[in-house]
């Protein structure tokens, strides 16, 4: 009844996008829809983003001001913490977080209650799009249910589709623009529509027969993404072990134009994604009685690298100085999950600063994207931390500097020059001369 007329306003660009959750996926994902044309409404439950959004500020370093102030002086842009707005909208996207809980369960709550905040105002002829990443029934089971309880049927009255979020944050080759979107929906209505939607802002658009199968496909992505680092860091265990340098196996293994590809290793798994979304997987099999044997293990091994980093550092502050970790002051370089971003969501880095200080050790950070570190439910007592200033001469004041992260904005040449011991654990040292002994890689 309403689809063709919906449809049709996504092709001439009449229709008005909302977008609920302005972090990292939602504000470029609404910068996408309004360069395209589009009127846009971003809805956000924080009011300071929302404002400073308003004004053309930024709350993310990966976007920078301008391309706010652009959005902003359109016209066609407005961010809101008034969710009573949302009736204006022909098509509402849903960006919220997925976590897990302290048990590894699919937390729900997000979606959950965003779903009844849409539901408060949803109206005949909306096309709703869940893309926050969660396991295969989760749109039919969870958020289905909690609009349909107004009275309004999915596939009559309002359509709902299914298309997970594709970001990688700070990667200049890959903007939401060049990435293929995976739609499915609930019936083919509802899939057509949201392939017609994003059709107009994205390169490409891969439909698939249902919501839960474009579920799978977002978790497929990243269960193979970790099991393989997991593996190549296990490699880096024996390999290590044996004397080998892992980074030169890796660099001469990809010059196989066929049936490898490289994956590195760290100190642990980091980022919105990967740390968790198998997890979700592995709840859902046990509904099915299947066993997810591949994925825990490889959860275990990545889980267990911040341990093996502290022991690679404890042995090599007693190989050098003849003393372990108690008593040291260790400088921790990077403190967001990935290089280049602001981004500290599930890093190691956190991790490795708590198993430091239980084993006596001072511990100080230093990251140019990251001066405090922000409040977490799992690591609440690192809140507030400062990091220290960018002064390499008092580097000699540490036993260590345990590399982390490697931003791009950090001398490497600087922080070997002037440390006592450099622990790297992201081969970010290579190329780098020094002593013999001072880089130890981890």
């Amino acid at each position: 009844m309403f689809a063709r007329e919906l449809k049709q306003r996504f092709f001439d660009k009449t229709a008005r996008i909302a977008v609920i959750g302005l972090g990292y996926v939602g504000l470029p994902l609404i910068e996408a829809f309004n360069d395209k044309g589009y009127d846009t409404l971003g809805c956000d439950i924080d009011d300071v983003k929302v404002k400073g959004l308003n004004v053309g500020r930024s709350p993310i370093k990966t976007i920078d001001h301008a391309r706010v102030k652009r959005m902003v002086k359109t016209g066609r842009f407005e961010a809101t913490a008034d969710f009573s707005k949302l009736k204006t909208a022909d098509a509402i996207l849903i960006c919220v977080p997925t976590p897990l809980t302290r048990h590894r369960e699919p937390d729900m709550t997000y979606v959950v209650e965003t779903g009844k905040t849409v539901a408060k105002h949803l109206r005949q002829g909306q096309l709703i799009v869940l893309e926050s990443t969660t396991y295969p029934g989760t749109t039919a089971e969870e958020l289905k249910p909690v609009l349909e309880a107004t009275g309004l049927k999915s596939g009559r009255d309002f359509y709902l589709a299914y298309s997970p979020e594709r970001e990688d944050p700070g990667n200049p080759k890959f903007n939401t623009r060049v990435i293929p979107k995976v739609v499915g929906g609930d019936g083919d209505k509802a899939r057509d529509l949201a392939h017609a939607l994003y059709g107009q802002v994205v390169a490409g658009v891969v439909p698939v027969s249902s919501t839960q199968t474009a579920e799978a496909v977002k978790l497929t992505e990243n269960i193979f993404r970790a099991v393989n680092i997991a593996l190549v860091n296990e490699l880096k265990v024996i390999f290590t072990r044996m004397g080998i340098d892992i980074w030169e196996v890796i660099e001469a293994a990809k010059s196989k134009p066929f049936g490898y590809m490289p994956f590195y290793p760290g100190p642990g798994l980091g980022g919105h994604c990967i740390p968790i979304d198998p997890f979700y997987l592995t709840w859902k099999a046990r509904e099915f009685g299947v066993a997810t044997r591949f994925i825990e293990l490889a959860g275990e091994v990545n889980q267990d690298m911040p341990l093996y980093v502290v022991r690679v550092l404890s042995d090599a502050l007693d190989q050098r100085f003849k003393r372990g970790l108690n008593g040291t002051r260790i400088l921790l370089l990077g403190v967001a999950y990935k290089k280049n971003v602001d981004d500290i969501r599930e890093s190691p880095a956190f991790r490795l600063i708590e198993l430091l200080q239980e084993r006596g050790a001072a511990v100080d950070f230093y990251d140019p994207f990251v001066p405090v570190l922000p409040s977490t439910r799992e690591h609440a007592s690192l809140a507030g931390m400062k990091g220290v200033k960018w002064r390499p001469a008092d580097f000699k004041r540490y036993d260590a500097a345990l590399i982390c992260t490697d931003h791009d904005a950090v001398d490497y040449g600087a922080v070997v020059k002037n440390a006592r011991l450099v622990v790297d654990t992201r081969n970010a040292t290579r190329g780098v001369k020094t002593g013999r002994g001072k880089i130890v890689q981890a």
